[in-house]
This record gives C-alpha cells, structure tokens and sequence, in this order.
C-alpha cells in the first residue's frame, strides 16, 4: 500500500498524527481525512470520508481511529465493498489481511497504545491477501452485500 487514508474523531486525534508520522517514515504517502483536533466530533464523517476514498481508488487503503475503533469501523462497513476490520493485536490485522482481504485498519485509542497500535499497523500493512479458498468467500461477501441494497 502506497497511499493510506488517516481519519479518526477527537478521541483518536493525537494517536492518527503518531500514526501519519510512523507512515511517513515507512515511506507511505498519508491522506488525512480529519478530523484536526481534539475539539468534540462524531467519528461517522470521517469514517465515511475515508471509505470513499478508498472505494474512489484514491487510497490503497485506510487506517481509523475513535476510542474502541468500534463505532468508526461499524460506519465504514456500511459502504459496499469496504471490509473494515477493528484490531487490538497484531495477529487480528494479519489474517484480516490475508483471509479477508479488509482494506480498512481501525483500532481504539483508549485500548491499545502507540506501540501496539505500530505493530498492528505493520502487521496489516506487511501482509498480502491469500486469494485461493478465501478469494471465494470474500466473493460471497460482496454477494450480500448486492442482496441487502433493497
């Protein structure tokens, strides 16, 4: 992944700008969808911002952040063809990765630390998707979410 989208509400604010830094220093290019402070917001707009840039082809992909990354990654789930994985330890993010092909990270800022939450990011970003036997379920995936849009 080149290019990742950054996007978090007031709670994951300081920990996204950790997180932009440790990508820049990996060489990734970093899209910062907001928010810009640790002024009170609702994370579902910048949720939302980010899975429409990785669903435009703008990011390769896309990193959350709120205070259990729960309700960030629930709203980008709600975007077909976003598969938004929330993580709390390395193992998680890698075979989200290569089982199911997720192309959103999010992670809480009240439950893992900046050093966590780096391995979590580099376990995610390090590993590639498996195709095989999980390309057809991640295909089936996609298939429910066509039969759901009623």
């Amino acid at each position: 992944m080149k290019v990742i989208a950054l996007g978090c509400d007031h709670v994951g604010f300081i920990l996204k700008a950790e997180i932009a830094a440790h990508l820049a220093g990996r060489g990734i290019a970093v899209m910062d969808k907001g928010t810009w402070s640790t002024e009170r917001t609702d994370y579902p707009r910048f949720a939302s911002a980010v899975a429409e840039a990785v669903l435009r082809g703008e990011a390769d992909g896309g990193i959350l952040m709120c205070g259990t990354g729960v309700g960030i990654s629930i709203t980008a789930n709600k975007y077909p063809g976003i598969r938004a994985v929330v993580c709390s330890e390395p193992y998680s993010a890698q075979l989200s990765r290569a089982h199911n092909n997720t192309n959103i990270l999010a992670f809480g800022s009240r439950v893992v630390g900046l050093e966590l939450a780096k391995m979590i990011v580099d376990c995610w970003l390090d590993t590639e998707f498996e195709g095989g036997r999980h390309q057809n379920r991640v295909e089936a995936i996609a298939a429910v979410e066509k039969q759901q849009r009623i």
